[in-house]
């Protein structure tokens, strides 16, 4: 049992190793890309070089993602901005599809679009490690990567800082961004291998 154990520890490893994600830093242009929406319809971020975009990283079977779902967190907040940004979701879990996708905007009425990356090349391009992983991204500069919060077991009562709430205030009043790198908490983005 041990042994297994061990072994199943090692491989996880290896495998996690063979995922090739390209790591971005604060500073450099957002990789371009075009991916379909949960309609079909193409979306290219290209399009929005002039906004102000969030991309949220998720996936609907992490338990992560379920919770802040559950809570609001990520619609309220794209509500909260909504005249201001443009906000997009980007599935890479490699056994979703623009059908899954669209089961998960429909369950929790959003009004902005979940793209489909289940190659995964879009999520590796920006160096995508969980779900969810926030980038803001500012005249195609990404300018905040990182945790959506302080919270990882969503527990704080107090003391609870929205760190894309916190950097996009920031940004809209032309402000630095105080925070602009975290480390992003969540479940491991489910590549293809």
């Amino acid at each position: 049992m041990i042994r297994i154990l061990i072994f199943s520890m090692f491989s996880g490893v290896l495998f996690a190793g063979l995922v090739n994600v390209h790591a971005i830093t604060i500073g450099d242009n957002a990789p371009v890309f075009s991916l379909q929406n949960q309609k079909g319809d193409l979306i290219n971020l290209s399009d929005y070089k002039e906004n102000i975009v969030v991309l949220e990283w998720i996936n609907p079977d992490c338990p992560y993602v379920q919770r802040h779902y559950k809570e609001g967190t990520m619609k309220m907040l794209s509500e909260k901005y909504s005249e201001k940004i443009v906000w997009l979701a980007v599935n890479s879990t490699h056994y979703m599809d623009n059908k899954a996708n669209r089961d998960w905007k429909n369950k929790y009425q959003l009004e902005y679009a979940i793209l489909n990356d289940n190659t995964g090349t879009v999520g590796k391009s920006f160096g995508a490690k969980t779900t969810p992983h926030m980038f803001i991204i500012k005249s195609g500069v990404i300018v905040y990567a990182g945790a959506i919060d302080n919270d990882r077991w969503g527990k704080k009562s107090d003391g609870r800082v929205n760190y894309v709430d916190l950097g996009l205030s920031e940004v809209l009043n032309s402000e630095g961004i105080s925070t602009s790198e975290t480390k992003p908490y969540g479940c491991s983005v489910k590549y293809k291998q």
